[in-house]
């Protein structure tokens, strides 16, 4: 995911969290076996005739009746039919489950687990180039032993680090609604950048446009460029500066998350403003100066 990270607490990482929290969870418990319906036909019957029997008069008692408990009379009932009807595959078994409830998942203790509950986590480029701490305040439903919905409030800590990209994950698990026999759900922060006014990230890299006369791009300028965080900085150009013409100043970008003190770059496109309107004699005079130089 282009350098997206996850962040994961437990109850060691989270100090205002007393609570143990569950880790790994797996997928591979997450349905019980079942029996297949044809385990009942597991032997054939022999087309090998018998010889007659007195007892061939009973049958064996229907899948609805007693189950082979004997009658209060101290018989087996009797079928009338001499043939046992074949099992049918139950649609409940064959067919995909028409309840609406939400997919649980199975983790380390047995317990059925929830999905994770998403949210957004805003932050503004300032807030991601220096870091900062969150503290971010939820309500979430637990069920008590009798079966009752209470509500409780936590409040969580985000320490944000510099140089955290947007879909950056952080998750605290079981800080989500709990029900009755299953474990807590996860709470998962997703990281979404605020849009800035004057910069854009691509990456570590930060853009930024500035506009300039015509004049000053064709015989060159000193310019004061803002910084991210409200410093400026003085860049001189002796270059034309032309179409598609981009400055790039090292170590002057976003801070790399992974390279500790190592920072991205800043690019510099520029906006040339032309003149909206020119007289008979400024169009001489630009003619006669630039009429040789292509």
């Amino acid at each position: 995911m282009n350098g997206v990270q996850s962040i994961r607490y437990n109850n060691g990482d989270h100090p205002t969290n007393p609570r143990r929290f569950y880790r790994h969870q797996s997928v591979d418990n997450c349905f019980p076996s079942l029996a297949s319906p044809l385990s009942r036909c597991g032997t054939r019957r022999s087309n090998t005739p018998s010889r007659s029997s007195p007892f061939r008069s009973m049958s064996r008692e229907g899948s609805s009746s007693t189950h082979g408990l004997p009658s209060p009379g101290g018989t087996r009932q009797q079928s009338t039919n001499s043939m046992p009807s074949p099992p049918s595959l139950s649609k409940s078994r064959s067919g995909r489950s028409s309840s609406s409830a939400p997919i649980m998942f199975s983790n380390s203790s047995g317990m059925l687990k929830p999905p994770p509950i998403e949210k957004k986590l805003e932050c503004t480029l300032e807030e991601l180039y220096y870091g900062c701490k969150r503290k971010i305040k939820i309500t979430r439903e637990v069920a008590t032993n009798t079966g009752k919905i209470t509500q409780e409030e936590e409040l969580l800590t985000i320490k944000v680090k510099p140089g955290w990209k947007k879909g950056t994950k952080i998750t605290f698990e079981g800080m989500g609604n709990k029900r009755a026999g299953a474990s807590p759900a996860d709470i998962i922060f997703v990281i979404v950048e605020k849009r800035h006014p004057l910069f854009r990230r691509e990456g570590d890299d930060l853009e930024l446009a500035v506009e300039i006369p015509l004049l000053k791009a064709l015989t060159g300028c000193t310019l004061s460029i803002p910084l991210l965080g409200g410093e400026k900085m003085s860049l001189t150009i002796d270059d034309i500066i032309c179409p598609g013409y981009e400055k790039i100043i090292d170590a002057k970008g976003m801070p790399c998350s992974k390279e500790q003190g190592k920072r991205g770059s800043l690019i510099i496109k520029f906006l040339v403003q032309f003149p909206t309107e020119l007289t008979d004699e400024q169009r001489s005079d630009i003619l006669g100066i630039l009429e040789n130089s292509c």
